[in-house]
């Protein structure tokens, strides 16, 4: 592990924004090193499905050209970001990583990849992800599977981990990945980055290949909380294409970081700790005593209906509603791998009455966590429970359904309820593998998670800290 902010890819995108603003930095330039350094390393990593070097040399061009001319767009100008491989993008393939989309090209940009363009960032191409952010880490999905930037023989967990193993590896600036039960923040973690689930309805979902309606969400990877917020800013905001989009004013995500925590209620529920390993506990609870030291009051939280049985509700609903979207390749399943097959045929025989008791357990989570809320204005725990376990010749039993039903998840609350959710990086186990702190909040109050986030961020060094690949 080292220190590498000398080197142009491992700039935030922040600190590249001031740099290009003032003519110090050229686009081109910039766009160049993330393209010579994927040439170089993505063969080990695999984090890429496509690149795109003539696309992102041109897109960086125009940018250069803008700003020389007094067109400067904001922070994203000029900016080299990624977009896991759901994310429409027009003309270009996007695959779901699935032999069943292999060849899929679509003829319009999803809205997020249609506003990061008008935001004037540059794409550098299409990210890996485990099959329709269904499956696990399957060698049989028929493309490459991404590996941990910090040991290669580890994974970087899914669905989003192109994105996290991109953004941790200096190959992008930024990416976006997409989260239904903790696939941005789980890659997050485990890649020692910030990942952010904004709030459902907050970011557009038009465009981007679905897995389960009523919990998808869309946001966020990069190196800091800062850089987090400038990405959300670009791409927030209500979508008439989005029927679950929310028609809520966009906050100042950038302006509101400042402040501190002094005098903020953190509340711990122990349901978001227990059962994690002791090194990632450790990690936590240290993590916790950061914020008391900033000045917050931490506050004893109790979810038992929420510890019990988020795994359960949100598994039958996710797997239900995928049966649904799947159901016009119902023919084709020999073409998919094992775990996204498992799931596809459980969902197809869950009964409406199943599906509608998940519902109920779904409610009585959200009623137990709003209530939770009055009385703090965050609550913080795991991102993920363990360390990121070895690549394996093929691991698609480890991540079986069978598996997964009563399997505790410290992510899977906050998509049951919508809330937005972060995870900033809080330390490394024994191994030498990221932890990551997990921080969550109201709805609609995705400033406040990242104003927490972004204090514990700079009270802390790990930000600081890149893989020495």
């Amino acid at each position: 592990m080292t220190s590498h902010k000398s080197e142009l890819y491992y700039l935030t995108i922040k600190e590249a924004s001031v740099l290009i603003q003032e003519h110090q930095l050229s686009p081109v330039e910039l766009t160049n090193a993330f393209l010579e350094r994927i040439d170089r390393l993505d063969p080990k990593l695999q984090s890429y499905i496509t690149v795109l070097p003539d696309n992102a040399l041109s897109e960086a061009k125009n940018a250069e050209s803008d700003i020389m001319n007094g067109l400067y767009k904001g922070e994203l100008h000029g900016i080299p970001i990624a977009l896991k491989d759901l994310y429409d993008t027009r003309n270009i393939r996007t695959t779901a990583s699935s032999r069943i989309m292999k060849d899929r090209i679509p003829s319009e940009d999803a809205t997020t990849t249609s506003r990061l363009k008008s935001s004037g960032a540059i794409l550098l191409g299409k990210l890996s992800m485990h099959e329709f952010a269904l499956g696990g880490p399957d060698h049989t999905c028929g493309f490459p599977l991404a590996r941990n930037p910090w040991n290669v023989k580890h994974g970087p967990s899914g669905s989003s981990s192109g994105s996290g193993v991109a953004t941790a590896a200096g190959l992008c600036m930024g990416s976006l990945g997409s989260c239904t039960g903790g696939s941005i923040r789980g890659p997050a973690s485990i890649c020692g980055i910030v990942g952010l689930k904004p709030t459902y309805g907050r970011v557009s979902r038009h465009g981007v290949v679905p897995l389960s309606w009523t919990l998808d969400h869309c946001g966020p990877m990069t190196w800091t909380v800062e850089d987090t917020a400038i990405m959300l800013q670009a791409i927030s905001g209500y979508d008439p294409k989005d029927p679950s989009s929310a028609n809520v004013k966009v906050q100042d995500y950038v302006g509101s970081l400042a402040g501190g925590v002094s005098g903020l209620r953190v509340g711990v529920p122990k349901e978001f700790i227990e059962g994690a390993d002791e090194e990632v506990i450790s990690l936590i609870e240290e993590a916790i005593q950061v914020l008391r030291r900033l000045g917050a009051r931490i506050v004893n939280v109790s979810l038992p209906i929420t510890g019990e049985y988020s795994a359960v509700s949100g598994n039958v609903i996710t797997w239900s509603e995928a049966a649904q979207v799947h159901a016009p390749w119902i023919q084709r399943l020999d073409e998919y791998t094992n775990g996204v097959r498992q799931k596809v045929l459980l969902g197809s025989v869950i009964s409406s009455t199943m599906y509608h008791k998940a519902q109920q357990l779904r409610r009585l989570i959200q009623g137990e966590i709003s209530k939770a809320m009055e009385d703090v204005d965050v609550l913080v725990g795991a991102s993920t429970g363990t360390p990121p376990g070895k690549i394996q010749p093929y691991i698609g039993g480890d991540v079986s359904a069978y598996n997964m039903v009563t399997r505790r998840s410290f992510s899977r609350p906050q998509n049951l309820t919508g809330q937005p959710a972060i995870s900033v990086p809080c330390g490394f186990s024994k191994t030498g593998l990221p932890v990551g702190f997990q921080i969550s909040g109201r709805l609609f109050e995705d400033a406040m998670v990242m104003k927490v986030a972004y204090a514990y961020q700079n009270a802390t060094e790990w930000h600081n800290t890149h893989p020495k690949i």
